[in-house]
């Protein structure tokens, strides 16, 4: 059986699960304005956005929505920060299910991590966004935090403050920390605005990974920076994506890697046959269109249909 839009339906098989997906809605209440590459930015619409996104998966009745963060954005007024990110929660909880957030770097421009996480309801251990969850026995989701190593988000004088101000320092020559200027290639990802993944998160990836095994069951790795090279800018991917890599690819039963940040979106498969989708962002939609989805997810294979920005996308698992 086919879908209308090309995507092929394994034959006679109903999915095991469907979750929706948006990311970078970067909500703010201010004009509309353009990244610094000169792509357009419209602040008050991604509102919209949402809104009928909901409205759609609420007609689909997904098992769950996956929000891959950057809900409010940076340039929202510090005094309206609280307003802006529950304005937006509000709006993702009109869902008729559980919604499953990611932080991003404009969340913690807005918030601390000690106010935020609590607003997300994400399930926190220390401060760290990271968990897992396995809403049926066949799939396990494991939810990343890319900012573990973080120069935003925590205290000053928190040691992954420390961490991250010293990677910034060893591998970035320029003052504006944020700036990729003279940075060649992969270099390119040592930028503020991105973070990374720390020793006891990797080593708790590592744990759940071997439990999913155990399990036979197909993972699905979900986290706002990209993790492949080949899906993403090099300025937009986690400082230390090889090192996760690393530790995904000593299993095989990790079979798509999903993010955003990088608001043209991607695709790639990597050298081990992981797929890799960066999303594309609501926040780049102009008036009247959109970016979101739902995913149908199969025993070998994730079926994305996009709308409108949102590229539909078919991800058959190698086995």
């Amino acid at each position: 059986m086919g879908y209308a839009n090309g995507l092929l339906c394994p034959l006679g098989k109903q999915p095991l699960l469907s979750f929706g997906v948006i990311s970078d809605v970067q909500y703010a209440d201010i004009d509309d304005g353009s990244s610094f590459l000169g792509v357009p930015r419209y602040y008050r619409h991604s509102v919209s956005v949402l809104q009928r996104a909901v409205k759609k998966w609420n007609q689909e009745k997904p098992k769950f929505v996956l929000n891959f963060g950057d809900i409010v954005d940076g340039y929202c007024p510090k005094d309206q920060s609280m307003i802006a990110v529950k304005k937006i929660v509000d709006e993702f909880d009109k869902f008729n299910g559980t919604v499953y957030h990611m932080i991003g770097n404009h969340c913690l421009y807005n918030l601390p991590r000690k106010d935020l996480l609590p607003l997300l309801r994400i399930p926190c251990h220390d401060g760290h966004a990271y968990f897992d969850f396995s809403p049926t026995p066949e799939y396990r989701f494991v939810i990343l935090d890319a900012y573990d190593i973080s120069a935003i988000g925590w205290p000053e004088d928190h040691p992954n403050t420390l961490k991250a101000l010293k990677v910034l320092q060893e591998k970035n020559p320029n003052s504006d920390k944020n700036s990729p200027s003279g940075l060649v290639g992969l270099a390119r990802r040592f930028l503020m605005f991105n973070g990374g993944v720390g020793k006891k998160q990797l080593e708790w990836l590592d744990h759940v990974l071997q439990e999913a095994t155990k399990l036979n069951q197909n993972v699905i790795v979900c986290c706002h920076l990209p993790l492949d090279p080949g899906a993403s800018s090099f300025a937009a991917l986690l400082w230390n994506y090889d090192e996760v890599m690393d530790v995904i690819h000593r299993y095989s039963c990790v079979k798509v890697c999903m993010g955003g940040h990088d608001h043209k979106g991607g695709q790639s498969v990597d050298s081990h046959g992981v797929h890799h989708r960066v999303l594309e962002a609501a926040l780049e939609c102009p008036p009247g269109t959109d970016s979101f989805g739902h995913i149908d997810a199969f025993d070998d294979r994730l079926l994305l249909f996009g709308t409108d920005r949102m590229k539909s996308t078919e991800m058959v698992f190698r086995h």
